[in-house]
């Protein structure tokens, strides 16, 4: 199971009351849903190793060197990923319980928590679970590695389990080419503006008679009938962007991943830090899921 933990934290953050307070009043909505969400769903799926998964850099310089605009909506006045003030302080103490539960976290300098998952996802035999609320992730998806997207749009009791059918029902193209639809197609929430004038339903039409982005733009330069004139007019008018594209958008699959352990972490010898955590932040229940989800 590889977890995109900022996707998780922030839903937690947005999806508990914020009146979750430890005893000095500091705010840990996010920390108790994440643990919360990830003892859910160990439970459900019962994976015998697991990683979070952490951003090493949230705009990594190859990716803002490609294109100045990734992310750049989510900057703020200093130049740092905009965040709710109250979640901020709450992800240090996160990860260091996270640590103190042994659970292997992993963040590569220069890369997302997306290219570490996708690196993983290649990298490590399956069958895999990718835990996130992002639909960037369903590239990854492979019937025949057994690797599917836990996703969490829905919240985690009506979450979907994404495959290759999953994709081709919901966006009506071969489920295996969701990451060419959705170069064309653009990704507001990262600044992507895709093939500018050609939205879901046009990207759908090209991903059925094409595999790749540089295939498509050659068959527009080449006035390919299976692409009317008023699509290729507009690839061609967004030649420059696609020419980034593919790197810009396919996560990286050759992160340089650390050689650890990911299994399961065994029960310690004493369970005092994590009770310590537990007490001084307010954690209650939150804490006590985990631990029964690990079986210790």
């Amino acid at each position: 199971m590889l977890i995109d933990s900022a996707s998780l934290w922030y839903r937690a953050y947005f999806g508990m009351p914020d009146t979750l307070l430890a005893p000095d009043g500091t705010p840990v909505n996010a920390i108790r849903g994440y643990l919360d969400m990830t003892a859910k769903l160990m439970s459900v799926y019962r994976p015998k190793r697991l990683v979070a998964c952490l951003e090493g850099d949230w705009r990594p310089t190859w990716r803002t060197e490609l294109f100045p605009g990734y992310k750049a909506n989510r900057l703020d006045a200093e130049g740092d990923e905009e965040e709710p003030d109250t979640l901020t302080p709450q992800i240090p103490i996160l990860l260091d319980l996270l640590d103190a539960f042994g659970i292997p976290m992993v963040g590569v300098d220069d890369y997302e928590a997306d290219d570490i998952i996708a690196s993983y996802s290649v990298a490590e035999p399956g069958p895999t679970r990718i835990v996130t609320g992002d639909r960037d992730l369903f590239q990854l998806v492979d019937d025949k590695r057994k690797v599917a997207v836990v996703y969490l749009a829905k919240g985690i009791s009506n979450h979907d389990l994404v495959d290759i059918k999953w994709i081709a029902d919901r966006y009506e193209i071969p489920g295996d080419r969701y990451a060419l639809f959705a170069m064309i197609r653009g990704d507001a929430s990262d600044g992507l503006p895709g093939i500018r004038g050609i939205g879901e339903k046009g990207a759908a039409i090209i991903a059925h008679s094409f595999t790749s982005l540089p295939e498509v733009m050659a068959a527009a330069a080449n006035e390919d009938e299976r692409l009317t004139p008023n699509l290729r007019k507009k690839l061609l008018e967004s030649a420059e962007y696609a020419a980034i594209a593919p790197k810009l958008a396919h996560c990286a699959l050759d992160v340089p991943l650390p050689k650890m352990d990911l299994s399961l972490p065994k029960r310690p010898d004493s369970l005092d830090e994590i009770y310590q955590y537990q007490a001084d932040y307010g954690l209650g229940a939150s804490v006590d899921r985990l631990i029964s989800a690990l079986n210790w």
